[in-house]
Parts: structure tokens; sequence; C-alpha cells
């Protein structure tokens, strides 16, 4: 499982930008706090070696998936959440481990931790609040 800033990172695909190659279907890790993202370590090699060809090709755009073999590989089965899942389910997901982990932080006395979480924590409140005002007015 992979984390970020107190949130669990949320498993799926993307395309990611490799100089002037744009790579679809690239598995990734996504923050949904501060939406940074990451290549998924089972396939970082993979990543790199295909971006350089493409590139050395001066190809614009590349399919990871028609390139690179997946099988056998379960990218995501350590991931805590997915993108097909409801955006509300992630986020109290998120809000879950956030206070779990808020709670070990008081525990052990870390209050640099604790702010760093609290910060999360308000950051994943205005995101649920917007979920559910957008559920209201649709």
């Amino acid at each position: 499982m992979s984390f970020c800033c107190g949130a669990s990172m949320i498993g799926t695909k993307g395309t990611l930008k490799h100089m002037r190659t744009h790579i679809h279907n690239v598995p990734i890790l996504f923050c949904p706090v501060c939406h940074r993202v990451e290549i998924h370590y089972l396939i970082e090699n993979e990543y790199e070696i295909l971006a350089e060809y493409a590139h050395g090709d001066g190809a614009a755009e590349v399919d990871f998936q028609e390139y690179v073999e997946q099988e056998g590989k379960a990218l995501h089965e350590n991931c805590v959440n997915h993108e097909n899942e409801d955006p509300m389910d992630v986020v109290l997901s998120q809000i879950d481990m956030s206070l779990d982990l808020l709670c070990f932080a008081k525990q052990i006395g870390d209050s640099e931790w604790e702010n760093e979480l609290k910060t999360r924590l308000g950051m994943l409140s205005d995101r649920r609040n917007k979920l559910r005002q957008r559920r209201t007015s649709v």
C-alpha cells in the first residue's frame, strides 16, 4: 500500500508525459489529497524503457498496454481504493484511515504528524462537503 501526505493512494491508469511523448494507460498511484501521481512501482522499469524508446522514435503518443505485458502482475491488489469506486466512498475511507492515524500519532506524542494529519483531514473534509453539494444540486 502506498501512502502520501496521510492518505492512501488510489490505484488507477493515466496518461503521463515523457518529454514530448504522451504515454496512455500507465498504471499509476494517485493521492486524493494533494493530487500527487506516482508510477506504480511494479512497472517503473518497463515504463522507463518504453518512454525512452518512444521518445527516441519521435512518437507523439504511445499506449502502454500495447507494448508491455502485465499478466500475472496484481498491480492494484494492495491499494485501499480504486478509481472505479464511488468518490464519496473513497473520501470517507480516506477520512477513516486518517482519523486512525491521528489517534496513533496522539498516542505516540508525535505533534508534527498530528498537525499534518489535521491539515489532511481538513482537505478531505472539504472534498467530502463538495461531493455532498454536487449530489444535492443534481
